[in-house]
């Protein structure tokens, strides 16, 4: 324990120092590879330049390495920065005023240089304060008003309260006085409303004054106003009061408070351009008051931006206090984190608590102060620190007012930027005057900053034709510059093909030109092929083959130059392994390895002492069993002469001396005293121990009691009596312990009461914190030791908890977000089983694991069905706990249970209640062990069996996407409810830091397995690019059961991935088993690890940092099966061939047998043997051989016990048809006999692998007989398969190309003779891989205003592959489209946002836009447009609040570069506009987008995002009795959609008893699904179509009445004449036939079609007529799926279940009852989802309301899915809706209405087995606004709205064979808006 401790501690020291210092940099002097001096001189900090002529080293190199080369010292020519404090006065506290020191100072830093600044500051107790109090003056805050007119004596006694030096002013605003946002008639101008003043948009009303009484009265005369819109011109009012400074009477040295209430949203810029009829002026930052402090400029000017106010408001000191109502609190909220300084406060409705919010606001901005460096140069970066040398993040401190606070100022100047050297940069950028400050100081100090580009003189001295030049250059600087046609470093070679020699490129040591390594040029001159690995004059330095340390090249410390490892700063060694520091070796009291040892290498060697000693050479008493048992010994022998060290030699080792003493000190002021009994005098004696007081001394001071406590002779007669009589207590005790439970409590309970026993065991945390990077993860659990001390005999429980987010103040926004208690949640739940675990149980698909897995799910299912709302178990896993004692070798079984979250309390109890039972139902547990977790806490307990003294508690870390930057959870233990020990350190910090990485790097999958006989094995580690370019990652393998030089050959090294470069593949050898070994027949499974580690350049580990590869001794078995599933012949077939095919392991024999299964007069069987390399054999049957088989019949074959390296495959059975047939030729039937029939069989062994984006190889065995050739089918995935294009090729291979990238291919393939075309083989599946995607769609522009622009993109039409992210590139042009400043560069990660909104764009000028596109490969081309804003129209919408997308400062520096505000409240999206600017050609068809323009390719649901389309509105209102829905959405018509991306509703509609019996509403009718999409659901305003023709049917209803059969169903469509008929087409998806019903009558409006096909896919057209001609056609897809006979595919099962479909909806809905209030809810997963699956939402509601609606969350992807819904109602009928969610959304949603009856059959009103609920939904436009209003019964609104439309409902009840139907007149309404909007407004009447 000792040893281990102490490698542990030196282990921890070395990583304490390698964390402790920066990662290297590389060698920039070196690698600039400058061509002057002036360029190394400035290519950074510690670089010089050596100018000798004789000087044969690297000229440009660190200072230190420059004079290892041998450069003179003072030669070598070197920069120096300087630094200068120009004033510094002394802060005064005495003064009422902010204060800084230093005020004045100017530096100038070498590139890559940083200086540290010491500052000061203060701010007074009471300074002074301006208080500014604007106050929104709408009608709504009337009540406002009025209160803080009461106020007048509580806000004086307030203002005194805050300071002594006081002024307070007061301004009130409204909005702009003009339409929309105010009422402009006479009398409304006059008065808005009752007794209110006119309205106005911004007034300073009282100038700021010291004088309250003065404030008081003027308050009163203040009477309210008004306006119309519901978002206020408040931004306008805050401008003017930051700006106009006189006027509003801001002082200089005093704090700026302004306090803004309101209770309404903001306005802000491009707001006034929307809404004015005219285009107006952006914003001019200028002060405009009249005399009487009247905002004059309102109606003639924008209102500013955000951006705008942060920066003026920071300008002029000014805080803000955002005091707003409930109603407008959250976008304040998100507005607040824009500014360096702000406080948002929540008032009442009616402003009463006004003045606490605003005491409150005040105190908090005085608790923190921030620090900024105002207008820093681009080329510097500053950071402040705190005293203890932390960073303070955002620059915030927590300075007290009224005392001095010092931090320190880290000042850097970058040495690159933008991968270009600062020194080439404009001279603004890397000089200027910074300001540092805290935000609400007005006093600064003024730091002049340059960064220092120095030049040499020697440059200056150039000495022309220098003779050491050959008179053939100049010698600059000790180098020559060579005139043209000469070089070599002397010029002394000619250029001429003469000097062309490669001799001269011949290194020493060397055979090769340049090493092999590069290309020799003249005069010896060699240019190595790969510079940044290779290099030296003769290319023979390898870079990546320098000394490592620890697996890093240069322990990743150094730079690998010219073949030795050249170290940063601060380490030294060959490897750069060493630090020069000593700080790693510095023991507790600050010296040198305590004098015991010297540091060598950053490591303590110690002196040999006989004690375990520390990293540092301090004796580790604790590292054995405590202080004073490591003591006891030297302490005895040097006091008594006695025990273990007696002999003197062995005393004197010892590594103190002892103080005998007459008294001891008391135990709590020593550091611990100890008893022991001398064994030889069986007396006892004390002594104390305790740090020593002299600080030199290295010794523990070790005090003595002169005196021993010895037991009185007279009592030894006792000595047999008493132990007689604890034999006996012994032995009753045991006997109780042994047959008593309640007995062995009670003796636990009185052992902790004894005085003896109160100070025997502890438990507690190891560790008081740790902390963890969250990229260097490699699990969601941290195992946290917990250690026990005293006797270990005995058992203790411990009972733990953790809480995640403990950092999170009650006001933190995620804090104040309460999570829904209804919600569905996974509760992770871990056990300790009674049973030992086995290797088995490791493989999740061997027998015992899944075995186990049932046992575990039907038990823990029986004990948890008790929980409201639980599921069952899911993803089940076994392992073991280490540390455990005598259960260490025990089972622990992890699952997941499902349940709503507030059922976490009950979890835990039962779980609890059933661990200390022993067992869940009849699954036996072990007692002591438990884990029951959330998303955000957990609760447990673990058991320290006797002897054990460390368990790991394993510790959930709850890691989420929306975690803080550094979030900290806490671990208690809470008690001990089994056993003495009492808890020592009960708490742990956990500390987990989020890093935002360039790159992420992850092993494709966890865990991998190969096969000896691979001989390797290929690890593909992957890397997800978020921002390209160089990086690298270490890798190292290590042993787990496999080990190294037996089973395989360790590797460790470094991967470099270029810029876009994406996998990269390691290979591993594995070895053959040894003789040995394999005699031995080791079962053991052998695995070894393979480790991710040190990612470099701003990357950081992902998803799977570690994986585990599996080595299989044997090869995976042989696969057998049938080749096809039905086989035919004929009875004149002189030979039935029924071919079996075997996959995988090919190169062993195998067999397998076969047999007739059901045959009827006879009974066949034999033996099928595969040699090696055999895929395919021939089961030959002879029909003569029996007789029966020449007759007509059908029979099963199948196969059954292959041997043992073989397994049977899915095709275990064929059914072989025998039919009447003519008999054949005589050539033909010698054809049969000689083994082949003349047509071929299918090839064998199919594959296909795609090489290329545009590639697919395919290949497959050769069949039986002589085949001429072969045709090679292939088509895209979802066209018809008669479409496919055929290849012809010889040989049994095929190269498709000219294929699109990542597309989904089909293939077939078939042999030919001169008898025709052969079978066919399967259908084989393959997709090209991913090429570079497309240029985006056309750009479009929504201006704004002339500096104001949102530029939108569609996705391209060829992604080829899934776009991760866009990059938007905005440059200033001239007229020749040349760049006149600087391109600016945005990365939008989302690729689902493809737009942004870009401000501040300089007016009248023209810019160029660059958007492209990123998938998996890279980024693709650029589509660019050019505009100038100024020149387009405006959108004429108006946005109340924050837009949901990116928002760009074009015109801030670098802290608005990436402005993003996301809001998920959005009303209103910019999107709307309907006046867009579009590059290029006219992309406007009649008035509406055109839609492949907007969604290239015609698919809609493909492109629709939350960023390209608008966000729908929806409010609900609830007014007497009827149920009322306003619906507003944006409407784009375009092309129909692809039928398989298309979406609808799918209802099925059952009513269901107890007992599992089901009813159908209908029983011809059981499943419908309804279905419509966006076009032409309403006519264009300029529609096409003439006048009179019919618009296209609203919508289509599919009813399924049969396997066979379907009815179709429509609604009528509009038309001006009256309709004649409907015509209604269908044909197979997949080609055939196109059959035509004619519906002559127009009063009909559905079909019965009788004739289909079951399990087969359907396209149906409907299209009505008038007198004028047939209108457009409805289109849709659907299947009836059904059970079929398996002889004959095309004949349904007798009474089988049917159902309709469409490939992405989940299946039918199969309802089940448990009981009268819950039920069990099952389905299907869809066929075709549109992306993968990540699981589903069911929600659940009563089909009349009442109730709240419940949603679950149910996770999984398998093939069908099961929920358990509880707490229904009986009798009361429900809908339940599921929907799948997939990584590209949410798919369509299938609906269910279910009643569990009563068991009586007793009448249920309209609710009884007769009624049937039918559902008519249809999708709107969604540019329709829509007021629909139903009375009595009525279903309410879908919560989920799908991208092409809304979905509506009515309702038709039919009950006890009585029909009501709901009436309906429909009112229709056009009129055109902007002359691109059409409203529709619908009414139904009943």
């Amino acid at each position: 324990m000792g040893r281990w401790t102490l490698r542990l501690s030196v282990g921890l020291g070395l990583l304490l120092i390698l964390v402790s210092y920066t990662r290297a940099e590389a060698n920039y002097c070196y690698a600039s590879r400058s061509k002057t001096c002036s360029e190394c001189l400035q290519a950074g900090k510690g670089c010089a330049y050596c100018p000798d002529e004789t000087f044969n080293g690297p000229r440009c190199d660190l200072h230190e390495n420059i004079l290892a080369h041998g450069c003179s010292a003072a030669a070598a020519i070197t920069a120096k920065s300087r630094m200068r404090i120009e004033r510094e006065e002394q802060i005064n506290v005495r003064m009422a005023q902010s204060q800084v020191s230093p005020q004045q100072m100017s530096m100038s830093l070498l590139p890559g240089e940083e200086k540290m600044v010491d500052m000061e500051v203060f701010a007074p107790t009471k300074g002074p304060l301006d208080l500014y109090i604007l106050m929104d003056f709408s009608n709504s805050m009337e009540d406002d008003l009025d209160n803080l007119k009461r106020m007048g004596q509580e806000l004086a006694s307030l203002v005194k309260k805050l300071s002594d030096d006081y002024t307070i002013g007061f301004g009130k605003f409204v909005d702009k006085v003009i339409e929309p946002q105010t009422d402009m008639r006479p009398a409304k101008l006059d008065q808005p409303w009752p007794n209110s003043d006119p309205p106005f948009s911004f007034e300073n009303v009282i100038k700021l004054t010291n004088d309250l009484n003065f404030f008081t009265s003027e308050l009163q005369k203040e009477r309210i106003s008004g306006n119309l819109d519901a978002p206020e011109g408040g931004f306008d009012a805050i401008l003017q009061a930051a700006v106009c400074t006189d006027n509003i009477g801001w002082r200089e040295q005093s704090t700026h408070l302004l306090v803004f209430s309101t209770e309404s949203a903001f306005h802000y810029e491009a707001d006034g351009a929307n809404v004015l009829s005219g285009i107006l002026p952006r914003n001019d930052e200028k002060c405009h008051l009249d005399g009487e402090g009247k905002y004059t400029e309102a109606t003639k000017q924008d209102y500013p931006s955000i951006p705008t106010l942060v920066r003026l408001l920071g300008k002029h000191n000014i805080i803000p206090v955002f005091a707003v109502t409930n109603h407008s609190f959250t976008y304040y909220k998100k507005l607040q984190t824009y500014f360096p300084i702000a406080e948002v406060g929540l008032l009442q409705e009616d402003s009463s608590n006004i003045l606490q919010v605003m005491e409150m606001a005040f105190e908090s901005i005085r608790s923190k102060m921030s620090i900024r460096a105002e207008d820093r140069p681009k080329a510097f970066e500053a950071e402040f620190l705190s005293t203890s040398g932390k960073v303070a993040k955002h620059g915030d401190f927590a300075f007290r007012p009224g005392a001095i606070g010092k931090f320190t100022m880290r000042l850097k100047a970058h040495r690159m930027l933008d991968d270009s050297p600062v020194c080439k940069m404009d001279a603004d950028e890397k000089s200027g005057l910074m300001r540092v400050k805290p935000t609400t100081f007005n006093a600064a100090m003024n730091v002049q900053a340059t960064v220092l580009c120095p030049t040499c003189d020697c440059e200056k001295t150039a000495i022309a034709n220098a003779p050491r030049c050959h008179g053939n250059g100049d010698l600059v600087c000790g180098k020559c510059q060579c005139h043209d046609g000469w070089l070599s470093t002397f010029c002394n070679c000619s250029a001429s093909a003469s000097a062309l020699d490669t001799r001269l490129c011949i290194g020493p040591g060397s055979t090769e030109p340049c090493s092999g390594r590069g290309d020799c040029r003249e005069c010896g001159r060699c240019v190595c092929y790969n510079p940044d690995q290779f290099e030296g004059p003769y290319c023979q330095y390898d870079r990546t083959q320098c000394p490592r340390f620890g697996g890093f090249l240069c322990n990743d410390r150094g730079s690998c130059i010219m073949g030795r490892c050249v170290c940063s700063d601060g380490w030294e060694g060959n490897a750069c392994e060493c630090p020069k520091s000593n700080q790693t070796c510095l023991d507790s009291k600050g010296g040198v390895c305590n004098g015991r040892g010297k540091c060598v290498c950053g490591l303590c060697e110690c002196q040999s002492s006989g004690l375990e000693m520390t990293s540092t050479c301090e004796p580790n008493f604790q590292a054995q069993l405590g202080v004073c048992e490591a003591t006891r010994t030297c302490a005895q022998c040097q006091a008594w002469k006695t025990g273990e060290r007696k002999d003197k030699k062995e005393c004197d080792k010892c590594p103190f001396r002892i103080i005998m003493v007459d008294e001891l000190k008391e135990a709590d002021k020593v550091m611990e005293k100890c008893s022991y009994r001398d064994e030889e005098d069986d007396c006892t004696y004390h002594y104390t121990l305790e740090t020593p007081k002299n600080p030199d001394s290295k010794d523990l001071e070790v005090q003595v009691l002169k005196k021993k406590d010895c037991p009185a002779a007279s009592l030894l007669w006792l000595l047999p009596l008493l132990l007689f009589l604890l034999l006996l207590l012994a032995l009753l005790l045991l006997c109780c312990w042994k047959y008593c439970k309640c007995c062995k409590t009670c003796w636990q309970s009185c052992l902790a009461l004894l005085p003896c026993c109160n100070k025997g065991r502890m438990v507690g945390f190891k560790e008081d914190e740790y902390l963890l990077r969250q990229s260097l993860l490699t699990s969601d659990h941290l195992d946290t030791p917990m250690a026990r001390t005293g006797p270990l005999k005995g058992t203790d429980v411990v009972r733990w908890k953790v809480t995640d987010n403990v950092h999170r103040s009650p006001n933190h926004p995620q804090a104040l977000v309460k999570p829904n208690p209804k919600e569905t949640i996974q509760y992770p739940i871990s056990l300790r089983l009674n049973r030992r675990f086995t290797e088995n149980l490791s493989r999740p698909d061997s027998r015992d694991a899944e075995q186990l897995r049932k046992d575990v799910a039907d038990n823990l299912n029986d004990v948890y069905k008790q929980i409201p709302g639980a599921q069952k178990m899911q993803k089940t896993s076994f392992r073991t706990q280490r540390n455990a004692g005598k259960r260490q070798d025990y089972t622990i079984m992890d699952t997941i249970l499902s349940a709503p979250r507030s059922s976490y309390p009950d979890i835990v109890k039962m779980t609890e209640k059933n661990v200390q039972s022993g067992r869940f139902s009849d699954l036996k547990v072990l007692p002591g062990y438990y884990t029951v977790a959330t998303d955000r806490e957990a609760a447990g307990a673990i058991e320290f069996q006797e002897g054990v003294e460390s368990v790991d508690v394993h510790v959930p870390l709850f890691v989420k996407d929306e975690d803080d930057d550094k979030k900290q959870l806490l671990v208690e233990a809470t008690d001990v409810p089994l056993g003495i020990a009492q808890i020592g350190k009960r708490l742990v910090n956990i500390t987990i830091i989020k890093e935002h990485a360039s790159s992420v790097f992850s092993f494709l999958q966890p865990a991998y397995t190969y096969s000896r006989q691979d001989g390797v094995a290929n690890i593909p580690i992957s890397r997800e690019i978020i921002e390209d370019g160089r990086t690298q990652v270490s890798y190292r393998t290590r042993d787990l059961t496999a080990k190294d030089k037996k089973d395989y050959v360790t590797v460790d090294g470094d991967l470099t991935y270029a810029p876009g470069e994406t996998q990269k593949t390691v290979p591993v050898r594995l070895l053959e088993l040894g003789e040995k070994d394999a005699l031995l027949g080791d079962k053991q499974v052998k695995q070894f690890a393979m480790d991710l580690s040190n990612p470099r350049q701003g990357a950081k580990l992902g998803r799977y940092p570690r994986t585990t590869v599996t080595i299989a001794d044997l090869p995976e078995p042989s696969v057998m099966m049938f080749k096809k599933g039905t086989q035919s012949f004929t009875t004149s077939d002189p030979n039935y061939t029924i071919p079996v095919v075997r996959t995988r392991n090919q190169d062993s024999p195998a067999t397998v047998k076969w047999r007739t299964k059901k045959g009827q007069r006879f009974d066949l069987s034999g033996l099928l043997k595969f040699n090696p390399g055999e895929t395919e054999k021939n089961i030959v049957i002879d029909p003569r051989s029996h007789p029966a088989l020449s007759q007509p019949d059908s029979f099963q074959l199948e196969l059954l016990e292959p041997s043992s390296n073989a397994t049977v495959g899915e095709r275990k059975t064929t059914v072989v048809n025998v039919v009447e047939g003519a008999p054949r030729s005589p050539e033909m039937a010698q054809m049969q006999q000689k083994g082949f029939s003349g047509r071929l069989h299918a090839p064998g062994n199919p594959k296909a692998k795609a090489t290329g984006p545009k590639s697919i190889h395919l290949n497959w065995d050769p069949p039986a007989g002589n085949p001429m050739g072969y045709k090679v089918k292939y088509w895209i995935y979802g066209d018809p398969e008669k479409d496919a294009q055929v290849l012809d090729v010889k040989t049994p291979q095929a190269e498709l190309t000219n294929l699109y990238p990542y597309c989904d291919y089909e293939m077939r393939v078939c042999a030919y003779n001169s008898f025709g075309d052969g079978t066919e083989t399967d259908m084989i599946p393959c997709q090209t891989l991913e090429d570079v995607p497309g240029e985006p769609g056309r750009l479009a522009f929504n201006v704004i205003s002339p500096t104001v622009t949102q530029v939108s993109w569609a996705e391209p039409a060829e992604t080829n592959g899934n776009i991760t992210a866009y990059e938007v590139i905005y440059t200033p042009i001239d007229d020749d489209l040349k760049p006149v400043g600087a391109a600016k560069k945005v990365k939008i990660d989302n690729p689902k946002k493809r737009m942004l909104l870009i401000e501040n764009l300089v007016n009248a000028q023209t810019y160029q836009y660059k958007v492209r596109a990123k998938n998996g490969v890279g980024w693709g081309p650029y589509r660019d447009a050019t505009i100038n804003l100024a020149s387009q129209p405006a959108r004429p919408l108006s946005i109340p609040i924050i837009p949901d997308v990116p928002i760009v400062d074009a015109e801030a520096g670098d802290e608005y570069d990436s402005y993003l505000m996301y809001s998920n409240e959005v009303l209103k999206s910019p999107a709307g506009s309907k006046t867009p600017s579009v590059s290029g050609d006219d992309y406007m068809m009649n008035g509406k987008w055109d839609q492949n323009f907007l969604f290239p390719g015609g698919s809609v649901t493909r492109n629709l995002s939350t960023s390209s389309t608008p966000m729908s509105t929806m409010n609900s209102h609830y007014m007497g009795g009827s149920f009322t829905t306003e619906t507003t959405s944006n409407y784009m018509p375009g092309s129909p959609r692809r039928p398989d991306m298309m979406g609808g509703m799918h209802t099925t509609d059952v009513i269901m008893r107890k007992r599992s019996e089901r009813g159908y509403a209908d029983e011809h009718i059981r499943d419908s699904i309804v279905m419509g999409d966006m076009s032409s659901n309403f006519p264009d305003l300029d529609a096409r179509l003439s006048p009179g023709v019919p618009d296209t049917p609203s919508r289509l209803v599919f009813s399924a009445l049969g396997p066979t059969a379907l009815k179709v169903s429509w609604q009528a469509p509009l038309c001006q004449k009256d309709i004649l008929g409907y015509c209604v087409l269908y044909q197979p998806l997949n080609g055939g036939d196109v059959n035509r019903i004619n519906v002559t009558n127009p009063a009909d409006n559905s079909v019965i079609i009788q004739d289909l096909l079951p399990n087969h896919s359907y396209l149906f057209k409907v299209k009505a007529q008038s007198q004028e001609g047939w209108g457009p056609e409805r289109e849709g897809v659907i299947t009836i799926e059904s059970a079929v006979d398996p002889k004959s595919p095309y004949s349904p099962m007798p009474g089988s279940p049917f159902t309709l479909s469409t490939p992405s909806a989940p299946g039918p809905l199969v309802f089940t009852a448990l009981s009268p209030d819950s039920l069990q809810l099952s389905w299907e997963k869809p066929r075709k989802p549109n992306g993968d699956i990540l699981g589903y939402v069911v929600t659940c509601e009563q089909l009349h309301g009442g109730g709240d609606t419940r949603s679950f969350q149910v996770s999984g992807d398998s093939a069908e899915t099961r929920l358990t819904v509880s707490n229904l109602t009986e009798n009361v009928p429900y809908k339940f809706k599921v929907q799948a969610q997939t990584t590209q959304g949410y798919g369509p949603e299938r609906e269910g209405i279910i009643t569990i009856e009563s068991q009586d059959g007793g009448a249920l009103s309209q609710y009884n087995n007769q009624s049937m609920t039918r559902r008519d939904v249809f999708n709107m436009p969604s540019d329709i606004s829509t007021t629909s209003s139903v009375s009595r019964t009525m279903i309410n609104d879908p919560s989920y709205f799908s991208a092409d439309g809304m979905m509506m409902t009515t309702q038709h009840t039919e009950s006890s064979g009585m029909m009501t139907r709901q009436i309906t007149k429909e009112v229709v309404q056009r009129s055109v808006m902007g002359g691109t909007t059409v409203t529709k407004n619908m009414f139904y009447e009943s």
